[in-house]
């Protein structure tokens, strides 16, 4: 099973719920990382099945060096338009206002 096998060749260092890293199932996502980097990170890593963890770990590296400034820039500016929607809400969800 998945879980058995991130847990054998990362063990306690993924993110799970119910496991040693805190992290609630629906947090407002705030961060870039939570809106656009895991996903586009996750979709250029998984077009093929990455057949060992140095393979996994060179597609990593390599699907982030292909991210462009503009990218970046373009997620900054997405990620302080949300934190503003955040203040907006007084901290509830408000990715219905995006």
């Amino acid at each position: 099973d998945l879980r058995d096998a991130l847990n054998e060749l990362y063990p306690n260092k993924w993110i799970r719920r119910g496991g040693l890293v805190s992290w609630p199932p629906r947090p407002p996502d705030l961060t870039p990382l939570d809106f656009f980097l895991w996903e586009a990170l996750k979709n250029a890593i998984y077009q093929n099945v990455p057949t060992t963890p140095e393979n996994m770990k060179q597609r990593i590296i390599a699907a982030s060096t292909r991210i462009s400034s503009e990218t970046i820039r373009h997620t900054r500016n997405a990620a302080i338009q949300r934190l503003q929607l955040c203040f907006d809400a007084n901290g509830h969800h408000f990715e219905h206002l995006l």
